[in-house]
């Protein structure tokens, strides 16, 4: 059955702590997959993912007794939501193969203006005030400085245009899955049946692709590349994830969304500590102007 969520008008210090968690996790999950997706490929990779995701929320379930296959009115939008998001992954996955990270990062974190944009007209609740504006702009412009070496150092790869497209038609994906979310039914599942609906779509569609584009399947990986998959597994598609659909039920999901632009800037932070990557002026800069967006838009 459904019930009715109390929601908050504003991100307190729970849900703040939760973001940051989350997002600093996301970040170092790109390390994982940059040092994985070598030896594994990307969508037999993300096939992996989210099969391991799928029985770990099935069994989380079974042991909370949280239903899953009940019907609520639910099946139609959470679908919908699930296609979404693994047109999302696949997006990205394939994206990679035109473009530079740094620009497929910057493109993908079009997401939180998708979701400014076009939620408020359905959820009045989730409208922006000006200067929430402005530091969702700072935020973005923040990122875009941060992966800026990228635009103009990194040697041009063919065909380009296609990635950045993916990248973009990505970041409107993850908008619209969190649209679908808060404005139908689904903002009435529950936290675990609405992550159900994504990871199990996903891994329907990501194996289906991989086999489309003649991937070699394998499970002989060494133990670096399996610790790697387990992170994302538990950790990124289950237990980030079901973190993340918890917030969107009971905070502002407009507000929510500019906190991912930590992401790409904890994943440069990442690079720096573990990849022995240069810590660059623009890099601080961008986390100060990450800062202060993020500081504007939670504002009261």
């Amino acid at each position: 059955m459904s019930t009715t969520v109390a929601r908050k008008p504003h991100l307190d210090s729970l849900a703040i702590t939760l973001l940051i968690v989350c997002c600093a996790f996301w970040g170092f999950q790109q390390i994982l997959i940059k040092s994985t997706v070598g030896e594994v490929p990307p969508l037999w990779q993300a096939s992996l993912r989210f099969w391991g995701a799928t029985a770990l929320l099935w069994l989380w379930c079974q042991l909370r007794g949280v239903p899953l296959f009940q019907r609520d009115g639910t099946l139609r939008a959470g679908l919908l939501a699930g296609l979404l998001f693994s047109g999302e992954f696949c997006f990205i996955y394939l994206g990679l193969q035109f473009t530079s990270a740094s620009r497929l990062t910057v493109f993908l974190y079009t997401s939180p203006f998708v979701v400014a944009v076009l939620l408020p007209r359905v959820v009045p609740g989730e409208t922006l005030r000006r200067v929430q504006w402005v530091g969702l702009v700072i935020a973005f412009a923040a990122v875009a400085l941060a992966f800026s070496e990228g635009f103009t150092h990194a040697s041009p790869v063919a065909g380009q245009w296609r990635g950045d497209a993916m990248a973009l038609g990505a970041g409107m994906l993850w908008g619209l899955t969190t649209l679908t979310i808060r404005a139908t039914r689904m903002a009435t599942a529950s936290a675990e049946k609405t992550l159900f609906y994504q990871v199990a779509v996903t891994a329907v569609v990501a194996p289906l692709l991989s086999l489309a584009l003649g991937e070699p399947w394998g499970l002989s990986y060494s133990t670096q590349a399996w610790t790697s998959i387990a992170l994302q597994t538990a950790v990124g598609a289950f237990a980030s994830y079901l973190t993340w659909m918890w917030m969107l039920r009971h905070y502002p999901a407009t507000q929510m969304s500019t906190f991912t632009f930590l992401t790409p800037v904890f994943a440069l932070v990442f690079g720096v500590v573990l990849l022995g990557e240069p810590l660059t002026a623009k890099l601080v800069l961008a986390l100060l102007g990450v800062a202060a967006g993020i500081v504007l838009v939670s504002r009261r």
